[in-house]
């Protein structure tokens, strides 16, 4: 998956080390996955998480069909585990640049929800729920609700 990079190198050793100092970010990072104050992201990579830039990119996966545009987000091979019982469903929908957690919560959802998100897609998405999710994206990528 392609995209720009918006955090500094080494960055899952540096979360590690964080985590391990930080009772709070671990709590907040068992809950999300994401951290509101990140301390991996650089300056730059604020701005083009904000704006959505970072996506962009992924759009040469849409195009070589690695991606779809609407899909469940692609997890992070240390994140399987914590999938369990929903990993053979997510990964058999190809993964999309948008996808109905994105637009119901974002980065405010917790990992649970998030899979409970990616659930209801595997379970009922249509042409008509894929036009609507990328409907209500656009919308907030413009107004930069839920992003970190």
């Amino acid at each position: 998956m392609y995209k720009y990079r918006s955090m500094v190198v080494g960055a899952d050793e540096k979360l590690k080390e964080y985590l391990a100092k930080n009772e709070e970010a671990r709590e907040e990072y068992a809950k999300y996955k994401k951290l509101k104050h990140d301390p991996r992201i650089t300056k730059v990579g604020k701005f083009i998480r904000k704006t959505s830039l970072d996506e962009f990119p992924q759009f040469i996966n849409v195009l070589k069909g690695d991606m779809s545009l609407v899909g469940p987000r692609p997890y992070l091979p240390r994140e399987k585990e914590e999938i369990n019982g929903f990993f053979n469903y997510i990964m058999s929908c190809k993964p999309g640049i948008t996808g109905f957690w994105q637009v119901n919560g974002r980065s405010e959802t917790t990992f649970t929800e998030r899979l409970e998100f990616d659930m209801q897609y595997y379970y009922k998405h249509n042409l008509k729920m894929d036009l609507r999710i990328l409907k209500d994206t656009v919308v907030n990528v413009i107004k930069k609700e839920g992003a970190i």
